[in-house]
């Protein structure tokens, strides 16, 4: 699964070896989305530290946004992710001898 979605917002897939031009970008978006989502998440700390002034409703609801189309994010490359690593009881099983 790459990690963006089409216009409809459904997910987009690619049949690949894992090399090639649109696996090393899909590999780059997924570095630069964590990135700045955890650049938005130290953000979002300060922001809300205790003792810090309050910030006008705008500023929360940008945050908000942000915050949201990030965990989005992170979700998406998790479960594109996931789907490659075999389910711990598959992978027993596949280590097993033959009997």
């Amino acid at each position: 699964m790459l990690p963006w979605t089409t216009p409809d917002g459904n997910p987009c897939y690619l049949s690949t070896d894992g090399r090639g031009y649109l696996s090393t970008l899909a590999d780059d978006i997924e570095t630069v989305q964590i990135g700045m989502g955890e650049e938005l998440l130290e953000y979002a700390r300060g922001v809300l530290a205790p003792g810090t002034l309050a910030r006008p409703a705008v500023e929360y609801r940008w945050l908000a946004c942000r915050l949201t189309e990030a965990l989005s994010d992170a979700l998406r490359i998790a479960d594109s992710r996931g789907q490659r690593i075999p389910a711990p009881q598959e992978a027993t099983e596949d280590a097993r001898p033959d009997e």
